[in-house]
């Protein structure tokens, strides 16, 4: 069975042999990246799923001053970095993974009301992803570095 956990660093070789295509890597940056930055910005929140004790979804859990571009909304987290690893893709595990995080959220961070996201326009299956998972598209564009972003969010 999947579950979510925070990093911490005796997972460090399961972030270092996570595995992104290349068309993956066009949209989000690597988890030993985004480990590295949550060293350095503590609202920052490294997250896995495991199953059979292999890591098979990575995202980062973002508060406060990461939120704020995207929301106004103080008791809101941004979801940041989301990735299943290329060698477990198709398979329903970023859906799993995604509809574990609501109840992982009201555990880990009881304070907050609202997860938010920001998705490529040009990344069409990971907005079906998020729909099918309860995230709405709230009619809320901003411009990316990659491109233009919807911006969708999940009421707890």
């Amino acid at each position: 069975m999947m579950h979510l956990v925070e990093y911490e660093d005796h997972y460090r070789e399961k972030i270092d042999s996570y595995y992104l295509s290349d068309e993956q890597l066009h949209y989000t940056e690597t988890p030993s990246k985004a480990v590295e930055r949550s060293r350095l910005d503590l609202d920052r929140h490294p997250v896995l799923a495991i199953k059979d004790n292999d890591l098979i979804t990575f995202f980062v859990l973002h508060e406060n001053e990461g939120v704020k571009p995207y929301s106004e909304n103080r008791k809101a987290i941004l979801l940041r970095a989301f990735s299943t690893d290329f060698r477990y893709q198709g398979k329903g595990y970023a859906k799993q993974s995604l509809l574990l995080l609501p109840q992982f959220i009201r555990t880990q961070f009881p304070h907050i009301n609202e997860i938010v996201l920001a998705v490529n326009v040009k990344n069409t299956a990971a907005q079906e992803l998020y729909k099918k998972c309860g995230y709405k598209d709230k009619g809320i564009r901003k411009m990316g570095r990659k491109g233009e972003l919807i911006i969708m969010c999940f009421q707890l």
